[in-house]
């Protein structure tokens, strides 16, 4: 599980805006960009080049 202090500072790559963690904390979302950065071992994978579309949206 992420550190809540780690969350209130992680944003966005691509927009800067705020990211939401899934349940499992698997996952960071950016709804505005519409991508997911991974989450390996409790460390965000925030990269732009390793960001994935949200599945379902476009």
């Amino acid at each position: 599980m992420l550190d809540p202090k780690l969350l209130e500072i992680l944003a966005c790559p691509k927009c800067r805006g705020p990211v939401v963690p899934d349940q499992k904390h698997t996952w960071l979302t950016c709804h505005a960009c519409s991508v997911r950065y991974r989450v390996e071992g409790d460390i965000p994978i925030m990269l732009p080049d390793e960001a994935e579309k949200i599945p379902g949206r476009e």
